[in-house]
C-alpha cells in the first residue's frame, strides 16, 4: 500500500523527533487528534515498514563499512592522510598538518595485515599448527568414541591423496 502525502510527513517527522504526536502535528493533522492518530500511524504494517526502511538506510550511512575502514588504513599507510596540529608560537596558537608518525603508519600496516593473514608466511605457518593440533584433537575424539575405526582407512586416503609436495 502507497503511503499518503500526509503520512510520509508524519514517518519523516517521527523519525527526526522520535516523538509521534508532535510528527502527527507537523504532518498537518489536527492537534486534538494528533495522539490517537499518531498511535494508528504507527500500528500500520506499510508504514512501520517505511519508518523501519528509512532510519536503516540513516543508519547504514554513518557507520564505516569495511571497505572504506581499509581505505582509510591505506591512506595512513602511504601518508596520504593527514591531522591539525595546534602548536604553540608566542603569544598565538598555530595549527599545522601533520602527516601520520612512522608508528601511525606501522599500526595501520598491522591493521590491514590483520583483514590479509595468509600473505605473511608466519601466520600462514601458526594456521597450518593450528589446523594439524585441531585434526589431532579431531582424530583423538574420534579414537575415544570408536568413530576412528570405521574410518581409518578413508582417512588415510584422504591424508594421503590431500597432500602437496609443499604441504610435507
Amino acid at each position: 500500500m502507497r503511503l499518503t502525502a500526509k503520512q510520509r510527513l508524519f514517518a519523516d517527522e517521527y523519525i527526526k523527533s522520535g516523538n509521534a504526536t508532535q510528527a502527527a502535528i507537523k504532518a498537518g493533522y489536527s492537534k486534538r487528534t494528533a495522539k490517537q492518530i499518531a498511535t494508528e500511524n504507527l500500528s500500520k504494517p506499510y508504514l512501520k515498514s517505511y519508518i523501519d526502511k528509512k532510519i536503516a538506510e540513516i543508519e547504514s550511512h554513518k557507520i564505516a563499512d569495511a571497505k572504506e575502514v581499509l581505505q582509510f588504513y591505506t591512506r595512513v599507510l602511504r601518508e596520504e592522510e593527514t591531522e591539525e596540529v595546534a602548536l604553540p608560537a608566542g603569544d598565538d596558537v598555530v595549527t599545522i598538518e601533520k602527516k601520520p608518525s612512522f608508528k601511525d603508519r606501522l599500526t595501520a600496516a598491522k591493521e590491514l595485515m590483520k583483514r590479509y593473514p595468509l600473505s605473511d608466511p608466519l601466520v600462514k605457518a601458526q594456521l597450518k599448527k593450528l589446523q594439524a593440533e585441531a585434526d589431532t584433537a579431531e582424530w583423538k575424539r574420534n579414537e575415544l568414541t570408536g568413530e576412528n575405526a570405521n574410518h581409518e582407512n578413508t582417512m588415510l586416503v584422504d591424508d594421503i591423496g590431500g597432500m602437496s609436495d609443499g604441504d610435507n
